[in-house]
């Protein structure tokens, strides 16, 4: 396995990581939530105890919301093969230019291996599509910035 391929798996590690946190966050928000209304039917009446228990309510929602989000990203990565080696920018990519390097799996932010920084981001985010299909050599401008394609592993 070449020294990029194993990068490509240490990052996603890092992106499957990053998900499980969301994703155990909001689990434990929705069942803190969850305590916190049943609490409010045991010590409240009244108006009181509708206006707690429609907050509760909706923070459950909110919770629900990014939990089905993490959901979606943990689904993403795993359709995601990154052992395999691109020659265009494809979602499993790696890809330096002399602007920085991106992951293009899921939008996990600012990744760090061995002092050096990526970018994971998402094939269907901005910078993304900005660099969708795109080859060694190619050069793309995002923000005002240009971007020259070093290697796509």
């Amino acid at each position: 396995m070449s020294a990029q391929n194993e990068i490509k798996l240490q990052l996603a590690a890092l992106c499957n990581k990053y998900v499980d946190e969301k994703i155990s966050t909001a689990e434990e928000a929705i069942n803190s939530a969850q305590e916190s209304a049943n609490e409010e039917t045991k010590s409240s009446s009244g108006d009181k105890y509708e206006t707690g228990r429609s907050m509760m309510q909706l923070e459950i929602e909110k919770y629900s919301t990014q939990l089905t989000e993490g959901l979606k990203l943990k689904k993403a990565l795993a359709q995601i093969d990154f052992n395999k080696t691109y020659q265009a920018v494809q979602p499993g990519a790696l890809v330096l230019t002399n602007n920085g390097n991106f992951f293009i799996s899921v939008s996990a932010g600012k990744l760090s291996l061995d002092d050096i920084d990526y970018m994971a981001i998402s094939f269907s985010s901005p910078i993304g599509q900005a660099l969708a299909n795109k080859v060694e050599k190619d050069i793309i401008e995002f923000r005002e910035k240009k971007y020259k394609i070093l290697t796509i592993t």
